[in-house]
């Protein structure tokens, strides 16, 4: 399988939202999307991450990007995370992992100095076209969207 990269077309798929409510990445061709990967609703560094991507969401918007949370969540945490930290973006659930592993999301990675297998945080910059223009695994949760604005040109 090869991996999205910058200048491939993102590869389609449909998953249900925290609502349950499916969400096909094709459909929102003729916008930007921004797909982050993340470990885990809840935890300290995903809550940083995720509320950095709410509190950066109007420029964001208004720069033409859909912003799409993706985790291995079922929907009622995903509803509960989106509810208690005001997110306004739909969070998608990806229980069995065949999306993240799709984008290059899930694989072995060093946990503590133990190599685990797991979720690679990483983002997705996707085009009107479906083509990716920027490909960011294993980013850091801390600084990432400001570093992510910058590199779009959004401050």
């Amino acid at each position: 399988m090869t991996l999205p990269e910058t200048g491939s077309i993102a590869p389609d798929f449909t998953l249900v939202d925290q609502d349950e409510k499916p969400v096909t990445l094709s459909d929102l061709r003729g916008g930007g999307v921004i797909l982050f990967f993340y470990p885990a609703a809840m935890t300290p560094g995903c809550t940083k991450e995720a509320c950095d991507f709410r509190d950066s969401l109007a420029p964001l918007q208004a720069a033409g990007y859909t912003v799409l949370g993706i985790s291995r969540d079922l929907p009622a945490k995903l509803r509960e995370f989106r509810e208690r930290d005001g997110l306004t973006y739909a969070l998608l659930s990806d229980p069995d992992h065949v999306v993240h592993a799709t984008y290059g999301a899930w694989g072995a990675k060093m946990n503590y100095g133990k190599l685990i297998e797991g979720v690679i945080r990483s983002t997705f910059v996707i085009d009107a076209d479906g083509q990716v223009t920027h490909a960011l695994r294993n980013v850091r949760a801390t600084g990432h969207v400001a570093r992510l604005r910058k590199l779009l040109g959004l401050g």
